[in-house]
């Protein structure tokens, strides 16, 4: 059963099965073990980038290609779920009529984004997908009467996932049972399903002829596959899940706008947390998601408390003042990329196939 589930592409270290293991109950459990507002969002953010990255990495890591309109995807699947729902009210077919219908856009414009430009190199698609990217986010901000402009559009969802709908008059374990935590627990369902279909994918025939185009894309074009069609049906792929993560994330925030789901910032996020946990690794998608997000949202307190504790040393503690914490950030990563340039995942497989040698 387990090996069906993760289609055979088991962790191969003890330490990374372990740490797998605890990220999923740590999630799944995240509203009793993490009371509190700020530890829920980290949580349903963590679900949702989870899924973003591993689409990501579906494109970077396994076909290796370069594209930077992946939060073009994102941005879809949330503008669909917010333009629908603020059109039709907040019912679940405006839901069901909001992915849909973002899902065929993201579709048709993956496939005429890929058919265009796959045939081109590497760094040429890359600027082709950073212009066809920052084209779309200037319309979202124009088309004001669709999607709010830069305001966005603030929207309700069914009562069922409304904070104020509330079953139950008694809390379990100490937590309110309301929407709001049906919600999380409808994005966690989701980012478990989804992410078992991506590892299904990158390991079935197709996920292997992926990995040896990013090898040799020439050698696999001379033993006979089309390659074209390969990197284009992976960038589709890639593109359908991008836009589940974003009705996700509408859906979470009930708000949606230009620099919620569409920023260059998102994109950016998405490399670091790829280069993070390790590329070409699906699992690596979700360790690279915890390790930044939690940083990026908790450094700051951290580093408050860092500052607070060193107060006889000036110079000490304004090195660790609150209002520093993208540098500290930075040095994280660059000391996550020198001690670990394969990943994490990378990392422990490595040494974990070193001890059976």
């Amino acid at each position: 059963m387990l090996n069906r589930l993760l289609s055979g592409d088991y962790p191969r270290s003890k330490v990374l099965a372990v740490i797998l293991v605890a990220i999923f109950l740590g999630l799944a459990f995240a509203p009793f073990l993490f009371p509190g507002v700020k530890a829920l969002s980290v949580a349903a953010k963590v679900l949702i980038f989870v899924v973003l990255v591993a689409s990501f990495d579906l494109l970077l890591g396994y076909t290796g290609i370069v594209s930077f309109a992946h939060t073009m995807f994102f941005g879809i699947g949330a503008y669909g779920i917010a333009v629908a729902t603020t059109r039709m009210g907040p019912t679940w077919s405006a839901l069901l009529v909001g992915l849909g219908g973002a899902l065929v856009l993201s579709l048709l414009l993956s496939l005429a984004v890929g058919l265009f430009s796959l045939r081109v190199r590497a760094i040429f698609f890359a600027m082709i997908t950073l212009a066809v990217a920052a084209a779309f986010q200037t319309l979202a901000s124009q088309l004001s009467d669709i999607t709010g402009g830069e305001d966005g559009l603030t929207f309700k969802v069914p009562e069922f996932l409304s904070p104020s709908f509330e079953p139950f008059d008694d809390p379990f374990l100490g937590v309110s049972i309301d929407g709001r935590l049906i919600c999380y627990y409808l994005l966690f369902v989701t980012a478990v399903a989804l992410v078992l279909a991506l590892l299904r994918i990158v390991n079935s025939p197709f996920g292997r002829v992926l990995q040896a185009i990013r090898e040799n894309e020439f050698r696999a074009e001379a033993i006979g596959y089309r390659v074209v069609v390969y990197r284009t049906t992976s960038s589709v792929l890639s593109a359908l899940f991008a836009t589940m993560a974003g009705a996700m994330l509408a859906l979470w925030l009930r708000y949606n706008g230009p620099d919620t789901s569409l920023s260059f910032e998102i994109m950016m996020d998405c490399l670091l947390i790829v280069v993070i946990g390790g590329m070409g690794t699906i699992y690596g998608s979700a360790i690279g998601a915890v390790l930044f997000l939690v940083a990026q949202s908790y450094l700051q307190d951290l580093l408050r408390l860092g500052s607070e504790a060193t107060s006889g040393l000036p110079w000490l503690s304004a090195l660790l003042s609150p209002d520093r914490w993208l540098l500290w950030l930075g040095v994280l990563f660059v000391l996550s990329v020198y001690y670990f340039p394969t990943g994490v995942v990378g990392r422990l497989r490595a040494a974990a196939a070193r001890k059976v040698g």
